[in-house]
């Protein structure tokens, strides 16, 4: 028997809350995560208004580190950029697999690609209706950009009294976040796979390769299984 339209209704306010709860969780997580940050930048040389921009500007938690990391070992800024753009060349890849559940046009796709991160698109995918999928993506994105802002600014102004702020475990936050998102995924047996061998590549190229590179060769290793599923189903 078909369900009463009131019924289908009633099932929407459930979702939209728990999605939103969902969003809130993660962007406190990774504000606690942006907390260190805000130190580690601090000890890198950069001022407290210097690490607010790159916070807001840049808003991709792996590249700013990794920015950071290179200028504050002594290493030149050009580099700490080339590798921080490596890096985020993921996002782009994410902004492919985003493009048709979103349907953002005009100045709106600015703001949507600002949003396109790890956490944004692990809540956009991971639902079944693309209605609630937006809803993800823009909650998701926007409560982790206010918290990592907020974040940045504590953890840059508090440097001197969070000195080692991975002692906490802070920096151990944001990826246990994204690592509950994709959890349920693995359920599947080929989706497991997939993320097996792509995290055995990631770690296998780490010593040998540029910081950014293992992210990439990961990607790589998901994209060709896309392929060749997509050829099967063909």
């Amino acid at each position: 028997m078909v369900p009463d339209v009131p019924e289908q209704r009633d099932t929407w306010p459930a979702v939209r809350a728990a999605v939103v709860r969902d969003a809130a969780a993660i962007g406190i997580a990774t504000g606690a995560y942006a907390l260190s940050f805000g130190a580690i930048a601090q000890a890198a040389g950069f001022s407290v208004a210097q690490t607010c921009v790159l916070s807001l500007a840049m808003f991709t938690g792996a590249s700013q580190f990794a920015l950071v990391g290179v200028v504050g070992t002594g290493g030149a800024a050009s580099a700490g950029v080339a590798t921080a753009l490596l890096l985020g060349t993921r996002n782009a890849l994410y902004g492919v697999r985003l493009a048709p559940l979103l349907r953002v046009r005009g100045l709106a796709r600015l703001g949507a690609a600002h949003l396109v991160i790890d956490e944004s698109t692990a809540m956009a995918t991971a639902r079944d209706d693309a209605r609630a999928g937006r809803l993800g993506f823009w909650a998701t994105g926007l409560a982790v950009f206010v918290c990592w802002n907020l974040g940045t600014v504590v953890g840059a102004a508090g440097a001197s009294v969070l000195a080692d702020p991975r002692s906490l475990g802070l920096d151990a936050a944001a990826p246990a976040a994204f690592l509950a998102l994709v959890a349920p995924r693995l359920h599947h047996r080929e989706t497991a796979t997939v993320a097996a061998v792509a995290a055995a590549v990631a770690l296998a190229s780490t010593p040998f390769t540029a910081a950014g590179v293992p992210v990439l060769l990961a990607a790589a290793v998901a994209i060709a299984a896309g392929l060749r599923r997509g050829d099967r189903a063909g």
